[in-house]
Formats: structure tokens, sequence, C-alpha cells
């Protein structure tokens, strides 16, 4: 079975918690019940199991020397750490937003919000984000195919 694939709609209640759809809180449950909140650069918030974000952290050998001789590396430690946050999913589905990270994303009590899987979490995004954010992706796709199909017309190669 698929893990954190698909696409959800919900809304932002007035205290800034989001309902899960029972397939993405089923996908969590199988990993633990500790998630963590982190806020992408492209204006969303991921939620990642712990275990996943733990990995995604430790991925880089000897932090502490790295953060002594670098000035972008201790950027990107700051950055990870003032825009993550654990937090737990409730009885009832919800996960609840901090106020600075729904105003990163730019949710707002009553709008829409858009869960999206992304294989090893899912990422909260405004409605109006997410469109932006797919028809973007689909325009990178569509260049991306238009420059391999003109490569292999230029160098002879046939699919």
């Amino acid at each position: 079975m698929l893990a954190f694939c698909g696409l959800d709609r919900c809304s932002v209640d007035a205290n800034g918690r989001i309902k899960l759809s029972p397939r993405v809180i089923e996908d969590f449950a199988r990993r633990g019940s500790d998630v963590v909140l982190h806020c992408l650069p492209e204006g969303a918030v991921a939620v990642y199991p712990e275990d996943i974000y733990l990995a995604m952290r430790s991925a880089v050998p000897d932090p502490a020397k790295r953060a002594a001789e670098s000035v972008v590396f201790r950027r990107s430690l700051r950055r990870f750490g003032a825009w993550s946050q654990s937090e737990r999913i409730s009885a009832q589905g919800r996960i609840t937003l901090p106020a600075e990270y729904r105003e990163h994303a730019g949710l707002v009590p009553g709008s829409d919000a858009m869960v999206v899987g992304n294989e090893i979490g899912v990422e909260i995004w405004s409605r109006e984000r997410w469109l932006a954010e797919q028809q973007m992706i689909l325009e990178h796709e569509r260049e991306k195919g238009e420059r391999e199909m003109e490569s292999d017309l230029e160098t002879g190669r046939s699919i």
C-alpha cells in the first residue's frame, strides 16, 4: 500500500487546526504518533514522521564541526531550528499549526488548505499556493520534456 500519497482539501479552523483524512492518519499511525512540522521555503508546512525528520537531519556528517566552519551551514541550522517543531496528531485527527507557521504558509482560519502527499510525509498548502505550485510543476515537466525531445532529435536517438 502506498503511504503519504494523494491530495485532500480541508479547512483551517478558528484555532489554526486542520483535520487530516483517515488515510493520512493511518499512514502516520504506522510510524508512531510523534510528527515534526517544518516550514518549507516554497511557502508550505511539511508534516513528517519524527523518524523521517531525524533521518533527514542526521544525513549531515559532523554537524558541530561544519557549524564552526561555515556561515552557510549555520544559517541552514537556524532555518531548520526555527522552522521545525514537534507536534502530535490529536485523537480526533487534527493537527495544530502555530500562528507563525500559518502566516508563513498563507493559511487563515476559514480558508481551504490542501494536504499533499510527498511519499515521506505530507505538505500543507494554502489552496491558492498549491494551484500555483502545481502549475509551476506541470510547466517545468512540459519544458523538460520538450528539451529531452529536442536533444533526442539532435542526436538522432529514437524512442
